[in-house]
């Protein structure tokens, strides 16, 4: 049975940053954004365009996000990320939309905390599960085996 209630939205903590952009992501900007003097450590991952996938050679990729989703799955992964891990000072998650070219960072996650063992954890569960629940999607445009160039959106996240 389907509830009429909406979700209940999760609370955003004040340490903790959610954006989807067309811009370039800037690693400073995301690391800044999750220091603080409580860390002991900031575990920063940076998600590439790279060149090739399941050995076809990609040109470029495109992403589309359904916005408000995809911040709310953001907001449910911090909150999920401080339930397990308690002294999580900042949970950081930027995603680029539109066209990104080879190299191109598309997706920043950083974690601040007092200890590196629980920053790496968190920042390791942060990107595993946006890639499995957000609404994100990637469009890859590679040459195909006849070298005609081609394309298919895969569900990224």
């Amino acid at each position: 049975m389907i509830s009429s209630t909406p979700p209940k939205p999760v609370p955003t903590h004040p340490g903790d940053r959610f954006t989807i952009t067309i811009a370039p992501l800037s690693i400073e900007e995301v690391y800044s954004q999750a220091d603080d003097a409580a860390n002991g450590a900031i575990v920063l991952m940076s998600g590439m365009v790279r060149n090739n996938t399941d050995g076809f050679s990609v040109l470029h990729l495109e992403y589309q996000a359904y916005e408000p989703m995809a911040i709310a799955v953001f907001k449910e992964i911090a909150s999920e990320i401080r339930q397990t891990w308690k002294d999580v000072t900042h949970v950081v998650i930027h995603h680029r939309v539109g066209r990104l070219e080879i190299g191109e960072i598309s997706v920043l996650i950083a974690v601040g905390c007092p200890h590196r063992t629980e920053a790496f954890e968190a920042c390791k569960y942060a990107i595993d599960t946006l890639k499995h629940r957000a609404p994100i999607w990637k469009k890859e445009f590679y040459y195909g085996e006849d070298g005609a160039i081609r394309s298919s959106w895969v569900n990224c996240c």
